[in-house]
């Protein structure tokens, strides 16, 4: 008898590494990031916004998650046959959660940073904080590319 063989979908694709909170570790994180997506194959687009996501909560995971002697952990989860990606960057401060400035630029006082979190709504379907046991949080990005019909 001859029976079709089950196909097996593409498995998702993961990335993790601990990078050091600093400067460098940001930096690290983008090109890494960007690096993996496009051994990944994922479409251009994809990987342009996930790189500006990426460099943005790694840059927040430094300045406000910075404890010392600990690093950042940048993960990144991607699931080819939808197109979506989750970028997770999990710090050790869990008591410092995001925020998002919704009413500074009503309010007309524009500060130089703070601008970040509005890059990472604008580029992302959704983004959320969830606690990283004992004492850290994770801030998570979900990415998909547009449907192409």
């Amino acid at each position: 008898m001859n029976q079709p063989l089950p196909q097996l979908g593409m498995p998702r694709l993961v990335f993790t590494q601990l990078l050091s909170s600093t400067r460098r570790g940001t930096r690290l994180a983008r090109l890494l990031g960007v690096t993996e997506l496009r051994s990944w194959g994922a479409p251009h687009d994809l990987t342009e916004r996930a790189e500006i996501v990426i460099a943005e909560l790694a840059s927040n995971a430094v300045l406000h998650g910075f404890v010392p002697g600990r690093s950042f952990r940048l993960s990144l989860t991607f699931d080819v046959p939808s197109g979506r990606l989750r970028v997770d960057v999990t710090d050790a401060r869990g008591e410092r959660l995001p925020r998002f400035p919704y009413g500074e630029a009503a309010s007309g006082t524009l500060h130089a940073g703070g601008r970040g979190l509005a890059l990472v709504a604008a580029l992302s379907d959704r983004w959320e904080t969830v606690p990283h046991p004992p004492s850290g949080k994770t801030v998570r990005a979900e990415l998909t590319t547009p449907n192409r019909e």
